[in-house]
Parts: C-alpha cells; sequence; structure tokens
C-alpha cells in the first residue's frame, strides 16, 4: 500500500504568525499596567476628602495664613481666581460630585512645573470655561498636602492659590 503525504503548500503553521501577535498583546498590556492611575489607598474618597478638606471649624488662624505650604511658584488669592474656579473650590471641599469624569483623577505633572511628588499625590479639576464647547483650558490641581494650584492655560503655567485670602 503506497503511503499518500498532502503536498506542502507553502503555508505556515499557525504559530509562526500568532506568536509575535501574542508578544505584542503582552507588551501592550505591560504599558497600560505602568502608565495607568494609581488606585492607592490615598485615592481613595475619604483620603481625597481628608487632603482637600477646609479647616476645622472654631480652628484659628490669622487672616494671612494659608492652608498651602508653599512651593516657590507664583501666588494667587482665592477671592482673585474667577467666579468658576472659585466654584470648582466649593466642589472640592465639599467631595463633589464633579461635572466631568476626568475630575478627580491622578494628575501626572508631566509638565514637572508643581513640585515632584510621588505617583498618585496630586489630583486634577475641571474650571468651567464660559464659551467654550469643551473642558477648556483651566484646572485646579490640588495635592495630598492641601496645597492647590490654578492654570488657565491647560498646565503651561501654575500659580499657587493662597486660600482663604
Amino acid at each position: 500500500m503506497a503511503r499518500v503525504t498532502t503536498p506542502v503548500t507553502g503555508r505556515r503553521p499557525a504559530l509562526t504568525w500568532l506568536a509575535p501577535l501574542l508578544v505584542l498583546a503582552l507588551v501592550a498590556g505591560l504599558w497600560w499596567v505602568a502608565t495607568r492611575e494609581d488606585t492607592t489607598d490615598a485615592d481613595t474618597p475619604t483620603a481625597r476628602a481628608s487632603a482637600t478638606a477646609p479647616p476645622t471649624p472654631g480652628a484659628t488662624a490669622s487672616p494671612s495664613a494659608t492652608t498651602t505650604p508653599d512651593s516657590g511658584l507664583d501666588t494667587i488669592a482665592e477671592s482673585r481666581l474667577p467666579g468658576e474656579a472659585r466654584a470648582t473650590l466649593a466642589l472640592i471641599r465639599a467631595g463633589g460630585p464633579y461635572p466631568y469624569d476626568q475630575d478627580d483623577r491622578t494628575f501626572q505633572n508631566r509638565e514637572r512645573i508643581l513640585p515632584q511628588r510621588q505617583r498618585g499625590y496630586y489630583r486634577e479639576y475641571t474650571v468651567e470655561t464660559p464659551g467654550s464647547d469643551d473642558r477648556g483650558a483651566r484646572r485646579i490641581v490640588t495635592g495630598r498636602d492641601g496645597d492647590t494650584f490654578w492654570t488657565d492655560d491647560h498646565y503651561d503655567s501654575f500659580r499657587q492659590i493662597q486660600e482663604g485670602q
């Protein structure tokens, strides 16, 4: 009895094209995990609220005192911020709710203008821009230690907010 063999048609086995695809998917997954937002205990609603909570009632502070540590950046008094920024500060102090899904998320500080801190230290919030059909360029960024910053040019520059002034 003659042995029947199938002719070779030039097709590669499935693993020769599947293996590079799987490696690519693995690399993409590792990149995503490495660059996604932190979800540490410090990012819980309780930790965020305590980091931006207003002073305890009855606490004494001089009128010129601020609740934010000095960053070395130019400052702006809270009273000099646009009304929309003051409204956003009130929402932050209340713990939300926030109008945009991107609000109360980790701010990466990729521009490296704010003082360098560990990942997850800063949170960002949208400040409404009248006449804008998107989120606009104005943001407030808060730090875990109570430092608060204002940008009206989408992170090209920051001023530290002197809260209560």
